[in-house]
């Protein structure tokens, strides 16, 4: 095997650090002039959406890509034709001054591979459907089967290693969770090992061939599963003697905020633990919208190493001793207090210290639409169930069921403490005489918590659990690990404050730092602080969308919608936005919008219903995994997804 210097990830587990930020070192590799991984910074990608064979729009596509900051461009090659026209793109591109790396993405054509590695800089391969079956057929493989499967796929590859290997082409091994071959089911199932040991097959038969010029992704719509698979990918390869790089990425995140918020629950937690060389939003927008949201995550990262290098180094955690996995979703038991905590879904809980206390209307952005001619509220589904208004005091009768959280000598000359409780600090509480016989919250810096009696809190009382530290997730997880070993299950509320943060920065920046923790089973609520200019209704609408995206609270129908390339076959942008125009109040379901059949059937295995495009002007309508109507036409497709929604009682009105 090459020599390589494989960086020591932290002992049994995926990363060198749980509590400074630290990035793991991977091997760099040579994709065109733009290198990737090693001292590189996080490098930024994104695919286009235009047919490859009209090498003009593509081309100009993947200008405007470059120009909103795309460093590696990928162009879909689903057949020879469209491989042997990207000559004709990348010509076209460097005859108008523009050098970016192109990357061919293949899926079961391994010709159209072989002849994309002699013309441009990356290809990408899927190894659930590169030479391998994929029938969704549940068929069982004894040992020797399954090898002489293997087998048959090495040499099936091997020409097109040999290829990249003479032409100096890079390859991505990018598994998707929606695509796993049937191979692989049959022994792992549709888990994030599986997904891990697809790639690991495809990297051992490129390595027996002594090619190392990799990239390596684990993909999926849902987070959970996203980030379980790519700490599964570090921890093997590390065992392994490998260190390839990683390409972030969350499959069929959507459009708008939920795209964004989704995709930076997934990446941020893996870049918040120092993984990722390279990262790509998929947004069902146009690709030029991708590269700013991936740009603005990256940039994060690059401060957060130079904020790193000037902090003392905290002490280090080692992974056997977490008393969690990270490769499996559990959430921490807690003791119910009130509705907080246990089996409740986390709550969310908005700051209107500084909203006009004389009206009611201000409520309307957190949930509750206020009639003033019945004098009454509308609870909508994003109704927040904490206010806290510190020292104010309103004019006017708030919901009945949303609690109200004043500073705690303001609650102690409440008249009326029905539904109001008090806010304290840890030094506080342990002061004051009185104490609210429902619900205490008592509000600890995460960096201030060493050597604390957390004995001394009574059984009413949640923990409000900020932190002020640049690496403030880690800060934050080191607390509840401690809480954890204690076998203390006061239910927590994740605090973060994003001062001078614009709102576009706000929704990602959230997004990682709670989803990161959230992913991880930890927090029985969120509390996010923003300047006033990002209005409480943003603030609202990004905390139920992170616990969305973390699969922890269902607020709202969830959209599995693919970015759209060169192999969709309708309008997908328009589709979704009608789609979602006509099913956006059915709260709970899960819809998969696919462009192709490519990852349409596997990624819908995680929705409930999924609209996929199956030919010109055809679509096929799945219930889960199940084809319940083919190649009807998209003129009335939605009305026939309609009336499979109803058929099945989840309709309503």
């Amino acid at each position: 095997m090459e020599e390589v210097s494989v960086q020591k990830a932290l002992i049994g587990g995926y990363c060198n650090s749980l509590t400074k930020y630290s990035r793991f070192l991977t091997r760099e590799v040579t994709i065109g002039d733009v290198p990737m991984g090693g001292l590189n910074p996080i490098r930024i990608q994104s695919m286009t959406t235009t047919d490859t064979m009209n090498t003009i729009a593509t081309v100009e596509q993947t200008i405007r890509m470059v120009e909103s900051g795309c460093e590696y461009v990928r162009i879909t090659a689903p057949s020879m034709k469209e491989a042997d026209n990207l000559a004709n793109i990348k010509k076209e591109l460097r005859y108008r001054g523009y050098n970016v790396p192109l990357v061919a993405d293949i899926h079961f054509t391994p010709n159209a591979a072989e002849a994309a590695a002699r013309i441009v800089e990356k290809v990408r391969v899927n190894p659930g459907n590169y030479a391998d079956k994929k029938k969704f057929e549940n068929i069982e493989y004894t040992q020797s089967a399954y090898q002489a499967e293997l087998e048959r796929i090495y040499k099936k590859f091997t020409p097109l290693v040999n290829i990249c290997k003479e032409y100096g082409t890079a390859m991505r091994i990018g598994t998707n969770h929606g695509s796993l071959s049937d191979r692989i089911m049959s022994h792992y199932g549709d888990t994030p090992r599986g997904m891990v040991e697809s790639a690991m097959e495809f990297i051992r038969m490129c390595e027996d061939l002594n090619y190392y010029n990799l990239v390596i992704s684990m993909k999926a719509s849902n987070t959970q599963v996203m980030v379980q698979a790519y700490r599964l990918l570090v921890e093997t390869m590390v065992k392994e003697g490998m260190n390839y790089p990683l390409h972030l990425g969350v499959t069929e995140a959507g459009d708008g905020e939920d795209g964004r918020i989704k995709s930076a629950v997934g990446i941020g937690t893996l870049l918040e633990d120092g993984l990722g060389d390279t990262i790509r939003v998929s947004l069902t927008e146009d690709p030029e919208f991708e590269a700013p949201v991936a740009r603005a995550m990256a940039q994060r990262y690059e401060a957060r190493a130079m904020q790193m290098d000037q902090q003392p180094a905290r002490e280090i955690l080692n992974i056997q001793e977490l008393p969690y996995t990270p490769f499996a979703y559990n959430r921490r038991t807690t003791v119910p207090v009130q509705h907080i905590g246990g089996h409740h879904h986390p709550v969310v809980m908005i700051d209107v210290s500084k909203e006009n206390l004389k009206d009611p209307f201000f409520l309307n952005a957190v949930g509750y639409q206020y009639s003033a001619g019945l004098d009454k509220y509308n609870m909508t589904d994003q109704a927040c169930d904490l206010v806290y208004l510190g020292d104010a005091l309103p004019s006017f009768s708030f919901p009945g069921n949303l609690k109200q959280v004043y500073n705690y000598d303001t609650w102690l000359g409440l008249k009326d403490k029905n539904n109001c409780h008090p806010l304290l600090s840890f030094s506080e509480y342990q002061g004051v005489a009185l104490k609210d016989e429902q619900l205490n919250l008592v509000q600890l810096n995460a960096e201030e918590a060493s050597g604390l009696d957390f004995s001394v809190l009574g059984e009413k009382v949640i923990l409000v659990l900020t932190t002020s530290e640049a690496h403030g997730m880690a800060a934050q997880r080191a607390l509840f690990v401690e809480l954890m070993r204690q076998e203390l299950q006061i239910p927590v509320i994740i605090k973060r404050a994003y001062p001078s943060v614009n709102a576009d920065d706000l929704m990602l920046y959230a997004a990682t730092d709670l989803g990161a923790l959230l992913t991880d089973g930890m927090g029985d609520g969120v509390w996010i602080t923003a300047d006033e200019t990002v209005g409480l209704g943003l603030v609202n609408s990004t905390s139920f969308g992170i616990l969305q995206a973390t699969r922890t609270r269902i607020s709202k129908t969830e959209y599995i919608s693919c970015p759209s390339c060169g192999r969709t076959l309708f309008d997908l942008q328009e589709t979704t936005q009608l789609i979602r125009s006509r099913t956006d109040h059915l709260k709970g379901i899960k819809i998969g919008i696919m462009g192709c059949i490519v990852n349409g059937p596997g990624e819908m295995a995680d929705a409930d219903y999924g609209y996929v495009g199956t030919g010109p002007d055809k679509i096929t309508l799945y219930r889960g995994k199940e084809v319940v109507k083919k190649n009807v036409n998209s003129a009335r497709a939605l009305d026939d997804l309609i009336s499979l929604i109803k058929e099945d009682g989840n309709w309503v009105d």
